[in-house]
């Protein structure tokens, strides 16, 4: 089978992505597009960043064997990549030092972000005070109550957060904010993007950043297994962790790929995030992908426990592959993501974020699938220090 270039000349995955954006940001985006491209062929470039990498990231993250989570499960043989040990709690960190590490390159005076669980907005912060470049950080009020900790880092980090109180409040909001900043400061200004999504190029530069992840794991399980795993696994928001595991295996057809959307209150109820479940085909922030919408076409609002996954929709990565059949996306509801949370915590003694548990939740119903000597890879997105004000107030009712 010939696999197709991914994405395309025009930014295409198959038949999503592109860009959907105003005349205003046409320029700037086309600019950034060859800057990336020149920057990933550039072996300066390429060895600075491998260096921040390395010192300042702490990268390679362990491929670590869950010996008690796998005795727990009673079929196969679970690993976590462990992005939680990343400088910052998070893979987010991979991905918002080299676009700042690029925003420095092309001489721009400012950086701006925005973010959900505030991981990313943390992330860019901790980029921009590193590399001594001021820092705005959009963040939806809603987001701004649930993720308290992260708000305090960013500010001590000498970020501005600006609360968003538009529509739902959450991240959908605090894009949109984004990306109105950008068309107005674009000349003086970058954008930070945390997640696959928005107009090309974002989506691969963000899993180009990311793939990291999986480019360690397939060196980290030859060396330990001596072989590919059976299954990798990961929760799918926007989609940058994931996509950043399975990218490196696309090629590789006997490794399957499962993506755990968050089913919020159940994907009957309306109140849920799952994009590729319950989603169609749409344009939102600047790409065309799989979205939540109503009847007249509008954006939906959406509900998860974790507010890293509270995103009407989907990177266009991930579109292409749910529809090429390449990957297969499930879903995990809050109760779930609650029993993977302690699940992990009490075999492992490892607190997720709430973003990872959706997919340790989903563990229980894949293990049935699994033979014996099945490998898994789970990647361990993030820690769970931010989700406390949530756990606290869930755990204590």
């Amino acid at each position: 089978m010939k696999h197709p270039s991914l994405p395309n000349r025009r930014g295409y995955f198959g038949s999503f992505g592109g860009r959907f954006v105003p005349e205003t940001l046409m320029t700037p985006l086309l600019e950034l597009a060859k800057a990336y491209d020149q920057a990933r062929r550039d072996p300066a470039f390429q060895k600075e960043l491998r260096g921040y990498l390395r010192t300042y990231v702490g990268r390679p993250t362990p491929l670590m064997f869950a010996q008690r989570l796998s005795q727990k499960l009673g079929r196969g043989r679970i690993y976590l990549k462990r992005e939680d040990l990343c400088h910052t709690g998070a893979h987010k960190i991979n991905n918002a030092l080299a676009q700042t590490l690029l925003a420095k390159h092309l001489g721009k005076t400012r950086v701006i972000a925005e973010t959900g669980a505030g991981q990313h907005g943390v992330a860019t912060a901790t980029a921009a005070a590193l590399l001594g470049l001021p820092c705005d950080v959009y963040m939806g009020v809603e987001d701004i109550e649930r993720q308290s900790p992260n708000v305090f880092r960013m500010e001590r980090l000498g970020a501005r957060v600006i609360p968003v109180k538009t529509g739902t409040r959450t991240l959908k909001d605090a894009i949109n904010e984004a990306m109105r900043d950008w068309v107005t400061n674009v000349q003086s200004t970058f954008y930070v993007i945390g997640s696959i999504v928005g107009p090309h190029p974002y989506p691969q530069m963000v899993r180009d950043f990311q793939s990291i992840i999986g480019r360690e794991a397939r060196k980290q399980i030859l060396e330990a297994e001596g072989r590919l795993p059976n299954v990798l696994t990961a929760c799918v928001g926007g989609g940058s962790n994931s996509i950043g595991l399975f990218h490196p295996f696309y090629k590789d057809r006997s490794v399957k790929m499962i993506g755990v959307e968050p089913a919020g209150r159940g994907l009957n109820t309306g109140q849920h995030a799952a994009s590729l479940a319950k989603g169609r085909r749409g344009i939102l922030h600047g790409a065309f992908s799989y979205l939540l919408q109503d009847k007249h076409g509008q954006v939906m609002e959406t509900h998860s426990i974790s507010a890293g996954l509270d995103y009407p929709g989907v990177g266009p990565e991930h579109s292409f592959y749910k529809d090429s059949g390449r990957a297969t996306y499930v879903s995990a509801d809050d109760k779930m993501a609650l029993e993977g949370f302690d699940l992990l915590c009490k075999t492992e003694g490892i607190l997720p974020a709430l973003e990872p548990a959706h997919a340790i939740g989903y563990l229980k119903v894949l293990a049935r699938t699994l033979k014996p000597k099945d490998i898994v890879i789970l990647c361990l997105s993030g820690r769970g220090d931010k989700d406390m004000p949530i756990l606290t107030k869930v755990f204590s009712s």
